[in-house]
């Protein structure tokens, strides 16, 4: 059947190309050889299956690695480079190649049809359609009157005269008057947008450009700038009162979905019961169509990240200060029936009156509601090893996650490690940190927060009395 006459196949939607491509972020690259296959038998392209088997061979070579050596450390040198290097090309390389031939992939013509038409030339075709003779150049004459057969001896008929060549009609007189109904401009009656420019609203990419703030975010008036992370840009703002608040502007996960929405307020409506003590509150939250913020308390501090790096290891007494106040606070969110999953010392604020704990609820209100289920929320560094194998979280994670941020507290170094993503996550699986910079009324402590096991962990509450004993 001649193409021209061939069904044609469904396209597949925008939104799942794109959940197609990122396949490989997803994964961190370990999805990237089924997809860049899967690419190969669309395309019928040889370059993609010589792409397939270089990103299968990476897979195996990091499989290998990690199965020869129960240690991560005993890797040989050459071989930690090796893996490390084939995990980044099958992640960002996979990436970025499945973004590039994802239109093609789902949208071009397969190259086993172009190279297939030559087979056509054996197949009928419809019988071509009859060719209309061209249309004269020039002015158009009657066809003379046709001669009488035979010898005529009379008269001839006078001959008429030829017409000439047609007057062109005269051009129409332009119109003077102007259209006295012109189309109006649009007039929009509904509330001013809060951005300045279009392209810095949070969106599923990211959250909003820092650089162009909003000028008012509901009853607040932003005023500054604190910091940008993997959840959303966050702005100085003031109340109606004139306190001072932080205002997190979230990705827009959940723009138009109406389930997601309801599920992302309870979630911070449970975040907002919390004990205040040793925590930011949570005073206010606003989702829309436009964009989703959390508002809470302003504390005018540094985090404890930045605190350990400018100024080094914090002293014994800070420590269990430090200790006892971050315990209190993770037994009061569990109380609350809230799990943070995302402890770790950037959500530890220091200000005048101690440190405070930030952020806790919002990782699971963002996880029901992102676009991608299999996104683990968290900082490898500090996850526990339920969260890292997509078990279900409970509060003993973030016990977990508290012992490995009082260690980075202790020393300035994270606990399990800042060198490759395969050797931290072997390290939290399977082996325990050095616990000697800690004081020895925390270290016993320590060792049993960080059990692989979470129902051999102690409940924060436990942890906070222990340290008061």
């Amino acid at each position: 059947m001649h193409p021209y006459w061939q069904q044609q196949q469904p396209r597949p939607s925008e939104g799942l190309t794109v959940l197609w491509a990122l396949v490989p972020l997803f994964t961190c690259g370990f999805g990237t050889p089924f997809i860049i296959g899967y690419a190969a038998y669309r395309r019928r392209s040889p370059w993609l299956v010589v792409s397939t088997g270089g990103y299968v061979l990476s897979v195996v070579i990091f499989l290998i690695g990690v199965f020869s050596y129960d240690d991560l450390d005993l890797l040989p040198t050459w071989l930690d480079v090796t893996m490390t290097v084939g995990l980044f090309v099958n992640w960002l390389g996979g990436l970025t190649q499945a973004l590039i031939i994802r239109t093609k992939v789902f949208y071009g013509q397969p190259q086993h049809v172009q190279h297939g038409q030559a087979q056509q030339m054996n197949q009928p075709y419809p019988p071509p359609m009859p060719v209309r003779p061209p249309m004269p150049q020039g002015p158009v004459f009657p066809p003379p009157p046709p001669r009488p057969v035979g010898h005529v001896t009379g008269p001839r008929p006078p001959m008429a005269p030829r017409p000439g060549p047609p007057m062109p009609p005269p051009n129409p007189m332009p119109n003077p008057m102007p259209n006295p109904m012109p189309n109006p401009m649009p007039h929009s009656t509904g509330p001013r947008s809060p951005w300045r420019n279009a392209p810095t609203r949070p969106g599923s990419s990211g959250p909003a450009d820092p650089s162009n703030r909003p000028e008012q975010l509901g009853h607040y008036r932003v005023i500054g700038n604190l910091g940008k992370g993997g959840q959303g840009s966050v702005y100085l703002g003031v109340d109606p009162q004139g306190r001072k608040v932080a205002i997190k502007v979230l990705h827009a996960h959940i723009a138009g979905d109406e389930a997601a929405q309801a599920r992302f307020l309870r979630e911070v409506e449970a975040a907002r019961r919390v004990a205040p003590f040793s925590t930011a509150r949570v005073l206010d939250v606003s989702v829309t169509a436009e964009l989703a913020y959390v508002v809470s308390e302003f504390v005018d501090g540094q985090s404890l990240d930045q605190l350990v790096r400018d100024k080094g290891p914090r002293p014994e007494d800070g420590l269990i200060r430090l200790a006892l106040a971050t315990s209190g606070a993770l037994a009061a969110i569990h109380k609350a029936g809230i799990v943070h999953r995302d402890f770790k010392p950037s959500n530890v604020l220091i200000g005048a009156d101690g440190p405070r704990v930030i952020d806790f609820g919002i990782a699971k209100a963002l996880d029901q509601v992102t676009a991608t289920a299999s996104q683990i929320m968290g900082t490898p560094a500090y996850m526990s090893p339920e969260q890292l194998a997509g078990e279900v979280v409970g509060p003993k994670t973030d016990v977990f996650s508290w012992a490995a941020t009082m260690i980075f507290a202790a020393t300035g170094r994270t606990a399990f490690g800042d060198d490759t993503i395969p050797a931290i996550l072997n390290r939290v699986i399977n082996h325990q940190p050095d616990l000697s910079a800690l004081p020895a009324s925390l270290r016993g402590l320590a060792r049993s927060c960080l059990d692989k096991r979470p129902e051999n962990r102690p409940t924060a509450s436990d942890v906070m009395l222990r340290i008061v004993q």
